[in-house]
């Protein structure tokens, strides 16, 4: 309940900011590609303002995802070893309480008609 409200009162905000942001800034803009010679048509993007910041915000996202992805990539190798290393113990553990059971179970009606006598 917490996480819904707090995303709504970050969310609510920039969603406006976007809205006020977007309707303001309706005229095209032109991004030139080329540093050495703007006036280069060929590497130069017209586009409504607007449309280049939401561009811009999205592929820094995807670039922080990516970054994030990688960096966590020997976090992730860690758990997937240990994880194996679990399930060869659990094994392993199943084996052991399988044949301790196979040995009392063949121990224990040995035992009974001798426990009878007495």
């Amino acid at each position: 309940m917490v996480r819904k409200i707090v995303s709504l009162v970050v969310l609510l905000p920039l969603a406006i900011l976007l809205i006020v942001l977007a309707v303001a800034n309706r005229h095209a803009v032109s991004l030139a590609l080329n540093p050495f010679n703007p006036a280069d048509q060929a590497l130069s993007v017209s586009a409504p303002l607007f449309v280049l910041l939401i561009l811009a915000v999205m592929l820094g996202v995807l670039l922080g995802a990516v970054v994030t992805w990688f960096s966590q990539g020997k976090h992730r190798k860690k758990a997937r070893s240990q994880s194996r290393a679990a399930q060869q113990w659990q094994a392993e553990a199943d084996r052991q309480k399988t044949r301790a059971e196979q040995i009392a179970g063949a121990t224990l009606p040995q035992a009974a008609p001798q426990l009878a006598a007495k």
